[in-house]
């Protein structure tokens, strides 16, 4: 068994307890955890919700690039999530008004349906996790992780990574 020398590092640097990274990772694990069985039982991933998502809340339809940012997944990973979603004619593509060499995407009717049919069960799993958090401490976190965001501020195209 070799014996590492740990004098020279900090307690921060070899903890995982002390990792930012690491614990908002686990936090975010705790919290979509509870959502998989829904997506799984509709035959979908969390980033296919996360784009379909997306484009009931905008109501309008979004380009490739607004939607890799708004979903935080990289153009590649969406590239391929849009072909899928468009082989379930869940979202359609169109031509850009302005650029018709772009394209953008919209939900079709069996796509918001879908969202719509899921949106209750959503709300009752929030409430779940608001229940076992507590209104107080919910509401502190989303205000903390909204400071943090302000603070940091947000990735640009060119550092939108993997998803």
């Amino acid at each position: 068994m070799t014996v590492h020398d740990t004098t020279s590092a900090t307690p921060s640097s070899r903890s995982l307890a002390h990792s930012l990274p690491m614990a908002l990772l686990k936090a975010r694990e705790a919290v979509i955890v509870r959502f998989r069985p829904a997506l799984r039982a509709r035959g979908l991933t969390e980033q296919q919700w996360r784009v379909l998502r997306v484009l009931h809340a905008t109501d309008e339809r979004l380009r490739p690039m607004q939607l890799s940012q708004l979903t935080f997944i990289s153009m590649p990973s969406l590239s391929r999530l849009l072909k899928t979603l468009e082989g379930r004619e869940l979202i359609k593509r169109g031509r850009h008004v302005a650029d018709l060499r772009g394209s953008e995407f919209g939900l079709t009717p069996e796509g918001q349906a879908l969202v719509v049919g899921t949106l209750p069960e959503f709300e009752a799993i929030n409430a779940e996790i608001e229940a076992l958090l507590g209104v107080q401490n919910r509401a502190q976190l989303l205000g903390v992780l909204e400071h943090v965001v302000q603070s940091l501020g947000l990735p640009g195209e060119d550092e939108l990574g993997t998803d």
